[in-house]
């Protein structure tokens, strides 16, 4: 697999020297899942940051009544990771699933860990990214509190450029907490 798109996902937010992506690019783990394969099961510590190179995987949980709850699609460029879990690798509320055949890097704690110890830019692009990331929810939480699903669907579709096309529309449903009728009529 090419380092060529993650380099350019860390790059985009902070400078490194040459010796500094070597050394990132050096503890990287690529790996590939088929559909339906798990990065991470609900239960289990999430021991790994997870880079998406190509494909998607689902971050989700199982409710009280036995559904699935999407939280969250990562797709090329995005990263992905229980972030409780992994930084204090208690067990995992969230299960990470490939949707379709997803190639990834993967970055171990330990890892992380030794990042922010010899280049200290990567603490600022954990802060970027963990800022982002909870701004990512409050927005969330709030267009589910109060857009219809009409509008919900068209935020969807800005976020997730093309991925109405890739994944199942019950999936897309689950996303917008409507049922796959009522997003059939939308579309």
């Amino acid at each position: 697999m090419n380092t060529d798109l993650i380099v350019s996902n860390i790059l985009n937010k902070i400078r490194l020297g040459d010796s500094e992506i070597d050394l990132f690019v050096s503890l990287l783990e690529p790996v590939r899942v088929r559909k339906k394969e798990y990065l991470l099961r609900q239960g289990d510590i999430c021991r790994y940051d997870y880079f998406i190179d190509s494909g998607c995987v689902k971050v989700c949980y199982t409710d009280e009544k036995g559904l699935e709850r999407i939280v969250k699609f990562a797709i090329e460029d995005w990263w992905v990771v229980d972030l409780d879990s992994f930084l204090n690798l208690t067990p995992s509320f969230y299960y990470i699933q490939a949707v379709e055949e997803t190639a990834a890097f993967r970055l171990g704690r330990s890892n992380y860990d030794l990042l922010h110890q010899r280049i200290p830019a990567f603490e600022k692009f954990s802060n970027i990214r963990w800022q982002s990331g909870f701004i990512a929810i409050q927005q969330r939480v709030g267009q589910n509190l109060s857009l219809t699903a009409e509008e919900k669907y068209r935020q969807f579709k800005i976020k997730y450029p093309g991925l109405e096309l890739r994944v199942p529309q019950k999936l897309i449903a689950s996303y917008l907490g409507i049922t796959p009728e009522v997003l059939s009529g939308l579309r």
